[in-house]
């Protein structure tokens, strides 16, 4: 399977990279709905749309992208060579992952409380969260890019 992969590098590579920036478009965006949407009064009709644009940005998009970043970085990883020594970068990398997934839940918990009219945060928290997803790709980035260790 891995001799496989190897044909096929560029266009995991490309396809991960495709997901990867979906996912991370939809990361940026969705505590952007929620700042409009801790402004709105629970109700009314900027609400309840906001409700479906977060719905739909959520399951539409942000976790199929996930999803499918997921997949094909793990085939990246098993495709021969593409592993080597140091992999300190690699360490670095997968932890912000998970910590960008970790976010991701609490995204998706936080479109629950919207969706039930039960949001105890400010407008003012949703924009600082906002800023998360954007240190955690630069981090990402100059670490598969760099490789400082």
């Amino acid at each position: 399977m891995a001799d496989y992969l190897t044909g096929y590098y560029l266009w995991i590579k490309a396809l991960h990279i495709i997901f990867v920036m979906s996912w991370m478009a939809g990361m940026l965006y969705l505590p952007r709905l929620y700042v409009y949407h801790a402004q709105s009064k629970p109700g009314s009709e900027l609400s309840e749309t906001l409700k479906i644009m977060e719905r739909r940005l959520l399951r539409g998009i942000i976790n199929p992208a996930m999803i499918a970043s997921f997949i094909f970085g793990g085939l990246l990883l098993m495709v021969p060579g593409v592993l080597v020594s140091p992999l300190g970068w690699l360490h670095v990398k997968l932890l912000f992952v998970l910590l960008l997934s970790a976010y991701h839940g609490f995204l998706a918990r936080w479109r629950k409380d919207f969706e039930r009219d039960q949001n105890q945060r400010s407008h003012t928290f949703y924009r600082m969260i906002n800023e998360i997803p954007a240190v955690f790709m630069i981090i990402i980035v100059i670490m598969v890019v760099i490789k400082p260790f």
